[in-house]
């Protein structure tokens, strides 16, 4: 029994009197989760707790109400199949699109995933060649791969283009994906490709940018590996959130550099 109460408490957070709070935002985690997405939100939480920042996740499935998430601080998009990404459009539409647009439109910071990406864009393309409309957050079109085209599948290196406090910060990620994806004229990308495919194999662009919204192809999960992301999104949601600066306490991130580095060795 006393160890059982003695681990109980060891699962409850020690919460400072003043300690921030932040309401991270989970996109159709039963819908749309592949190549190790979810681990994204558990580098979220456990960056947040560390810091004694209380991170509350909020699931929203397709009975979420819309009103539900309006209070949210940071959102995030996993990735998914065709036959899912239709499921979820349609409740985008029905449903979510007009808040998930304001969250955007206000700055909250966001991290769509291959899929959810490909939701916020103009238009997506099936792989039997199904226009599915997006939302229209990211101006960018996403194509299948016409039947000469490989399938873009492998590690992944970028360096940051955007936003400009990350500017030439590399990121490794996993990418695995048939669609290409083009940014319209006015489109800022998020990254540039060092080596992998990105957006389409062409133009050696990767991911997309708008206010603090930031679409990408690179699972893996992306944020375990590179954990200047996830605090770049954590502080943008605290200043938004807060009204005011921020500073995060320095984490120990030792060994995400050392996996990283290895990662990164040729082969």
């Amino acid at each position: 029994m006393i160890i059982s109460r003695f681990s109980q408490v060891l699962k409850k957070p020690f919460i400072r009197k003043g300690a921030f709070f932040l309401r991270i935002g989970w996109l159709y985690p039963d819908l749309m989760g592949t190549y190790g997405d979810r681990g994204n939100i558990l580098v979220l939480k456990k960056r947040c707790l560390w810091r004694n920042i209380i991170p509350i996740i909020i699931p929203v499935t397709k009975e979420t109400r819309a009103s539900k998430m309006a209070a949210i601080d940071l959102l995030f998009g996993g990735g998914a199949q065709d036959r899912e990404q239709e499921i979820v459009q349609k409740d985008l539409y029905k449903k979510k699109g007009k808040v998930i647009t304001a969250l955007i439109a206000r700055g909250i910071p966001s991290l769509f995933v291959c899929g959810s990406s490909q939701l916020m864009g103009m238009y997506y393309e099936t792989a039997e060649g199904k226009k599915i409309e997006g939302l229209g957050l990211f101006k960018m079109n996403t194509l299948r791969a016409e039947p000469d085209q490989k399938r873009c599948i492998g590690n992944i290196a970028v360096e940051i283009m955007h936003p400009e406090s990350l500017l030439g910060e590399k990121l490794l990620g996993f990418e695995n994906h048939g669609g290409r994806t083009y940014l319209l004229d006015g489109a800022l990308p998020f990254a540039k490709v060092i080596s992998g495919s990105g957006n389409n194999a062409q133009d050696r662009t990767e991911g997309v940018i708008h206010n603090n919204a930031i679409g990408t192809y690179m699972h893996g999960p992306l944020l375990p590996k590179n954990p200047k992301l996830a605090d770049y999104l954590i502080m943008k949601a605290l200043e938004i959130k807060y009204q005011k600066n921020f500073s995060l306490t320095p984490l120990d991130d030792s060994l995400s550099q050392l996996a990283k580095n290895s990662l990164a060795e040729p082969r």
